[in-house]
């Protein structure tokens, strides 16, 4: 780090407080004002800030690792932009007309407050497990990297740059999220989200031109690693079907490196469970004025999710090519553990790139671009979980609170994440990769979510018993695989190896985390119905304009008022650019 890249450094901290001030002198002391910015943010703001958002540290670190060790394969998730389509023409019309805060309270009003609780319990442990832990840990990698030489000792313990890295960003996005509350967060994500674009741009700019351009890149690579459809069985294995023993730990007989199976059936159900019914980013469309501007929004996110898989995942590749071909040597010294790439190494791909390949100043610029992922992240996930903690926990057990001690509240809640989600960093330190245990939590966690949303509102049949028969069957199955991954993870005393080979425990433990996530879908899918037909249906009236089945054609032709041919060339397109890149990235 040069003088002229921390000067660039100070200009974005000094230029994001400031605009952090001036909104928080805008702001109200009500719910409304704190929690959803006063349900006034326009289509742009929605979108820069459900992108930002989504786009936070582990995407920048475990992206690029995932992209470094295993190319395009992580693509597909960011491919899933048609999903926001999904939530802008199927479920922002239900959202806007129900005037809800939260996910969990949209479920109440479909099937019963006992849902909204359940729900709500389970998003927070979900964030602290696939959102705050990883945003932190990702934090410190970063630091880690870029400034390794840092530490404190306070006697009793010395803190290294990950660990003091982590403490800032908190530090620093605690500060404005709980000050400003969703109106702080989405400006914010508006000028971080740019930073955060160009900055990475400039980083593919610069790594493909050191390698020599894209075709190099391509020729270095090879087909496998520019293959999103990976075969079911890894290669040098088929028509193996029983447990060997691979690199020190057991492995079973499905592909661990992403399956074509499991990226088509698994991938596309946390999809919509994350884009279209999670409060981490619903939050957002829920702060627009209308259904109008939700939708653009939504669309205008699904153009910016386009983005990662040139901006994050290629730059990965490039740090891979450019250590097979030798041309940075210091990149091969970083990476590699006894000759062989190492995985937990890797993720610090992306910040690895940005210390060999930059110049000063462009340096700063992504570096900057880095901060900004670290701390629009941190601040989705802390305003969303202070969010559900204060409008569905706390005014549960004191409904008559004040507008002062809900806003209170919010902000309190803000500091016991911060405190969880610390003490989870260990766990993903022991994962495969920081990514791949992103999605592993989140794959046992979204089904039983995903079916509760949208068969509640395509089956109006549905009643609240299925609903929680599905929550409680998909949320005992999700958290029974990670109370047996963690130790593992962990490598706690025992533990070390895994679990004794051909036990029960051993084969859930090596059941790739796609196949039981549709396992949990299946499941939950199965108590829902199930439940639901053996018991009374539910109140028409209560369902009424909840479900596509009981809306209204007043309602109907509200919603038809609402987009024009804009919004559905603009969604066309979003469709026509994914459809290109899954014919072009087939090896």
């Amino acid at each position: 780090m040069a003088g002229l890249d921390w000067l660039v450094i100070v200009f974005y901290f000094a230029l994001l407080l400031g605009l952090a001030w001036w909104v928080v002198r805008k702001n109200r002391d009500t719910a409304d004002d704190y929690f959803l910015a006063g349900r006034n943010l326009g289509w742009f703001l929605v979108g820069a800030s459900i992108f930002a958002s989504n786009i936070g540290s582990e995407h920048l670190v475990g992206l690029a690792g995932s992209g470094c060790t295993d190319g395009v394969a992580m693509a597909h998730y960011e491919l899933h932009a048609w999903c926001l389509l999904v939530l802008a023409w199927v479920l922002v019309p239900f959202y806007a007309r129900s005037m809800v805060y939260t996910m969990p309270e949209f479920l109440e009003r479909r099937f019963n407050p006992t849902a909204r609780w359940v729900l709500s319990v389970i998003s927070l442990v979900a964030y602290v497990l696939t959102k705050a832990a990883v945003g932190i840990y990702a934090g410190g990698v970063v630091f880690g990297t870029l400034l390794p030489e840092i530490h404190i000792n306070l006697g009793f313990m010395d803190l290294n740059s990950f660990w003091i890295g982590s403490v800032a960003v908190l530090v620093v996005t605690g500060l404005y999220t709980v000050l400003g509350g969703l109106r702080a967060v989405a400006y914010a994500d508006a000028l971080q989200t740019g930073i955060l674009v160009l900055g990475s741009f400039l980083l593919t700019a610069y790594g493909l031109a050191e390698l020599g351009g894209w075709q190099s890149l391509r020729d270095i690579c090879g087909p496998e690693m520019f293959n999103l459809w990976k075969p079911l069985v890894p290669a040098g294995m088929e028509g193996t079907w029983a447990p060997v023993k691979e690199s020190g730990r057991i492995a079973w007989y499905f592909n661990d490196q992403f399956p074509w199976v499991g990226m088509l059936f698994c991938a596309p159900i946390i999809g919509l469970w994350y884009w279209c019914t999670d409060q981490y980013i619903v939050q957002r469309a829920l702060g627009a004025p209308n259904e109008t501007q939700a939708r653009r929004g939504s669309i205008f996110a699904a153009f910016l999710k386009l983005l990662p898989v040139f901006i994050f995942i290629i730059p990965g590749m490039i740090c891979f090519a450019l250590v097979s071909t030798g041309k940075v040597p210091a990149l091969r010294d970083a990476l590699y553990t006894a000759g062989e790439l190492d995985r937990t190494k890797a993720q610090a791909a992306f910040p690895l790139l940005v210390q060999h390949i930059l110049p000063p100043g462009i340096r700063g610029i992504v570096v900057a671009g880095l901060l900004s992922a670290l701390m629009s992240s941190l601040a989705g996930v802390f305003n969303a979980s202070s969010t559900l903690f204060t409008m569905d926990l706390y005014l549960k057990l004191k409904p008559n609170a004040t507008q002062h001690q809900i806003v209170w509240m919010g902000r309190a809640a803000t500091f016991g994440m911060v405190l969880v989600g610390l003490a989870w960093i260990p766990v993903i330190q022991g994962a495969k990769g920081l990514y791949f245990y992103l999605q592993g939590a989140q794959g046992y966690l979204a089904p039983p979510i995903f079916v509760v949303f949208f068969f509640g509102v395509f089956m109006k049949r549905l009643n609240a018993k299925g609903c929680l028969a599905a929550l409680v069957a998909g949320f005992a199955m999700g958290v029974f695989r990670l109370a047996i991954d963690t130790p593992v993870s962990l490598g706690l005393a025992g533990f070390e190896h895994g679990y004794t080979p051909g036990s029960f425990l051993w084969i859930i433990n090596n059941i790739y985390f796609q196949y039981y996530s549709v396992l949990i879908f299946l499941v939950s899918a199965i108590a829902m119905v199930g439940v639901s037909y053996a018991t009374e249906p539910p109140n028409e009236e209560q369902i009424r304009g909840l479900t596509f089945g009981t809306v209204s054609a007043e309602d109907r032709q509200k919603t038809r008022d609402s987009w024009n041919w804009v919004d559905v060339v603009t969604s066309g397109c979003v469709l026509a650019i994914i459809v290109g890149a899954y014919l072009y990235f087939v090896g």
